[in-house]
């Protein structure tokens, strides 16, 4: 007799691999009523066709039969250029939050003293008072940040990757209520195959809107990411580091080497600069030509060190100690060991069996994370 199965989890794994009911249908043998049937809930799959799905969907059989993962908030959900992504982009993508909420969890009941969340939620103030606020909220006064995302991480944000079949998408957060936490937890997706300067911005622009956007319940607008926009040039380039600081001679080397103090792209600075008032219009034109005759839009010139995650590099560190593997991991949540692996590219050096130095990963002024 086949075991339970959980229609939602059928879409999931559809849906993370990019594929239309049709398109499933047709490869294991059944019509796209029948899928549909299945997804809704209306029919269950005989167990030589749920063999056939996962087969071609690339999940464990036992993926199908766990109860209903949580699902993504779309409507809460940050996503860039949205009239540019389609909608099997947007599906992968959120698709793979859905997932990173299952590791999350897995990961909360199993550690203690996780940072946690401590955003500041914001309404009805500009951008750049609120990356003022929050700034002398958290101490950082006008100094440089050195690590995005482990100031995010010791806020309690939850940071994950992107996958590589999203990489059309920049970035996206939301808030979200697990079983674990009394609270909403704020989640941060990004981009790892980015430039490490705009992996930062991204970072900070998503902060934007977990601060000022927590609200909102409709997809994001053209205006509400101007607004995140400013939020995270204003964060991670506060005004007065930037008038105090900035090459006043408005040549490009010159801004190739101050970005490095900021740790943005140069054509990030350039524009913080401008709307600071410290290039002329014509410098700004100017710069931004010999930007892009150099390709230095998309390639950026002498790139930063790229982050990573200080907690997930904790955590699977603890766990190989503990004699936990990446497989058990996946077996334990019923996933390809490739997708959890995808959750953390880019954010753990190592990957998840490394040989990290613990005493390197440490979260200062944070507690150590223990192994329940």
């Amino acid at each position: 007799m086949m075991r339970s199965f959980t229609p939602s989890r059928l879409t999931l794994a559809r849906k993370r691999r990019g594929m239309t009911k049709k398109a499933l249908a047709e490869a294991v043998g059944v019509s796209d009523r029948i899928l549909t049937e299945y997804e809704a809930g209306r029919k269950q799959p005989t167990s030589a066709t749920l063999i056939l799905l996962a087969e071609e969907l690339k999940f464990p059989q036992a993926f199908f039969s766990r109860p209903d993962a949580d699902e993504f908030p779309l409507g809460a959900a940050s996503f860039r250029a949205l009239s540019t992504v389609t909608s099997r982009q947007r599906d992968q993508a959120t698709a793979a939050g859905e997932l990173a909420f299952s590791l999350a969890d897995w990961i909360d009941d199993r550690f203690e003293n996780l940072p946690k969340p401590d955003i500041p939620r914001l309404r009805g103030i500009d951008p750049e008072t609120a990356a003022e606020f929050v700034r002398r909220e958290w101490g950082l006064g006008e100094r440089s940040i050195r690590n995005v995302i482990h100031l995010l991480e010791a806020r309690g944000v939850r940071v994950f990757s992107l996958a590589e079949e999203c990489a059309e998408v920049d970035a996206y957060s939301c808030w979200r209520k697990s079983s674990n936490l009394k609270q909403k937890a704020p989640f941060v997706f990004l981009n790892t195959m980015k430039s490490a300067e705009h992996s930062r911005m991204d970072a900070a622009h998503e902060l934007g809107h977990l601060v000022l956007h927590w609200r909102h319940e409709t997809p994001r607008g053209r205006e509400v990411e101007m607004e995140a926009n400013a939020f995270a040039s204003a964060f991670l380039m506060p005004q007065d580091s930037i008038k105090a600081n900035a090459p006043r001679g408005g040549t490009l080397n010159q801004m190739i080497a101050a970005k490095r103090l900021w740790g943005v792209s140069v054509a990030a600075l350039v524009y913080r600069m401008h709307k600071l008032g410290l290039l002329t219009d014509w410098q700004y034109r100017a710069l931004y030509i010999e930007l892009g005759k150099k390709g230095y839009r998309k390639n950026e010139p002498n790139e930063i060190e790229r982050e990573t995650s200080q907690v997930l590099a904790k955590v699977f560190n603890a766990l190989r100690v503990d004699g936990i593997s990446k497989a058990d991991v996946a077996r334990d949540l019923c996933l390809p060991v490739e997708e959890l692996n995808k959750l953390v590219f880019g954010l753990v050096i190592t990957g998840l069996e490394g040989e990290a130095d613990a005493a390197s990963l440490e979260i200062k002024g944070q507690p150590n994370l223990r192994l329940v």
